[in-house]
């Protein structure tokens, strides 16, 4: 039988969210132009596992400097 200790503290719920907290400031149209440049790098990599947020983050700085360079 478990014991029950009467002074442990629950456990906070990660937060699962599938894309950084950066992405969350972004509109919808931005947001799917960085899931797919992060998907091109993942396949560019040969789908190597394991590097999705390392590839969010790239994807999105190459989003916004093609953002920043393009004339409005």
């Amino acid at each position: 039988m478990k014991a029950i200790n009467p002074d442990a503290q629950p456990v906070k719920e990660r937060n699962r969210s599938p894309e950084p907290e950066s992405m969350k400031k972004y509109s919808d149209e931005v947001r799917e132009r960085i899931a797919k440049k992060a998907y091109e790098l993942y396949e560019q990599r040969g789908r190597q596992a394991e590097r999705d947020l390392e590839d969010w983050l790239k994807a999105e700085e190459l989003v916004r400097k093609e953002m920043n360079e393009t004339p409005q």
